[in-house]
């Protein structure tokens, strides 16, 4: 498996697939072929149906500023792709002869694929790709799980991890302070701010906690909407669940700065796992690839900071994904907001009802985290194309102004 740099990017939203994937994709490209003419970019799948929604031309223009570029969006059979967020790159001189062409896949989290480059792959650090091999070595080595990204990326990605941390908090901050109507044309209306000030007629202990655990996931997600900077975590459309649950629990319960990292660090092994042995993409595997494995990401980052053992992180991790087996990717209009902002709220809730489960019922349960990622990754393979973040189905279909 990678470093968990790769599954916590920082970058501007609204979609690790569809704008920080193309993004590095374009500069990559430009990079080599700095003096071309004119250059032109053709979106294909995913990219295509929803790059509008998702400013991926935007992000590619902004990218190519000053240059003669030309984006394409190409309607076609997406099952004859080898990977459904699939682009092309092309550079041309003054005769409009081509100089170079390249074929690019954005597979998740930011990540690119260029056919035919594998030398630009990131290497894998981690030696096991599975749960129970990790767990059968933190076990016999009597080490937790942030101890064991330690022991292999040694303590340079703690000082990574805090940065990740200060730019998840600030994400959150600038939601919390922001009001206003987010691009795209749905006129949806920011939330976080009126939700962490509008204090319930008769609010409970138990009211305020999902108030403002809502509050904080709709802020970050809010701004993923707006195109503003957040952290993968493991992807743009799902960015809110992981800092909502943490940012809430360093607030409540006085957590420190060490604590978090470590805690975030527990979250990008599971979600390492996840990328490694099913997806992360919402449009290879729908919406369970993206807000399933935050949830999973959150809830084994809350075990960690409860200090549960490894069974208890376990199966916090496996419980939050495996009830949000089939979940669809089907946004409104491809943008990154209806249902796509509630759902990260919704999952930040379920994390933390997951580690109350783990609490109580880890020594009852009968599924492993490894068999529920490779049921994930099963049924989102299966799942029709326009349940795939094509727009073409679901809420998006049935949706009408």
């Amino acid at each position: 498996m990678e470093s968990l740099k790769e599954i916590f990017r920082i970058g501007k939203g609204p979609s690790s697939s569809h704008t920080m994937g193309p993004e590095l994709a374009s500069k990559l490209f430009l990079e080599k072929n700095p003096r071309a003419a004119h250059y032109k970019v053709t979106l294909y799948g995913s990219l295509s149906k929803t790059g509008k929604g998702h400013m991926t031309d935007q992000i590619i223009i902004e990218t190519f500023r000053h240059k003669d570029i030309e984006v394409i969006f190409e309607d076609g059979d997406e099952s004859k792709l080898y990977h459904p967020n699939t682009m092309t790159l092309e550079a041309f001189d003054e005769n409009n002869n081509s100089l170079d062409f390249w074929r690019v896949y954005s597979v998740g989290g930011g990540k690119i694929e260029i056919e035919g480059q594998p030398a630009v792959a990131v290497q894998d650090v981690y030696p096991f790709n599975t749960f129970s091999d990790i767990k059968k070595h933190c076990s016999e080595h009597n080490i937790r799980l942030c101890d064991y990204v330690r022991e292999i990326e040694g303590d340079e990605i703690f000082l990574y991890l805090s940065v990740v941390w200060d730019t998840m908090k600030k994400a959150i901050e600038r939601g919390l302070s922001t009001e206003g109507v987010l691009y795209g044309g749905l006129d949806v209306q920011r939330k976080a701010k009126l939700l962490y000030n509008q204090r319930h007629i008769d609010e409970s202990p138990e009211t305020r906690e999902n108030r403002l655990v809502c509050a904080f996931a709709f802020a970050v997600s809010e701004e993923n909407a707006s195109g503003g900077t957040i952290v993968t975590a493991p992807t743009c459309g799902a960015s809110g669940v992981l800092p909502s649950v943490l940012y809430y629990m360093q607030k409540k319960r006085g957590f420190s700065d060490f604590e978090i990292c470590n805690a975030l660090a527990t979250a990008g092994l599971i979600g390492n796992i996840i990328k490694k042995n099913a997806s992360i993409s919402g449009a290879e595997c729908g919406c369970q690839a993206e807000i399933g494995s935050a949830c999973s990401m959150a809830a084994a980052a809350l075990s960690e900071l409860f200090y549960m053992d490894l069974d208890q992180i376990e199966y916090a991790a496996e419980v939050a994904m495996e009830h949000h087996l089939g979940l669809t990717c089907d946004p409104i209009c491809g943008l990154v907001q209806i249902p796509c902002i509630e759902r990260n709220a919704v999952a930040a809730m379920r994390a933390i009802n997951a580690l109350s489960l783990a609490n109580f019922l880890t020594y009852t349960r009968k599924i492993s985290f490894d068999i529920v990622v490779k049921t994930m990754y099963e049924t989102g393979r299966d799942l029709f194309s326009k349940y795939r973040e094509t727009s073409e189905g679901g809420l998006a279909k049935n949706y009408h102004e």
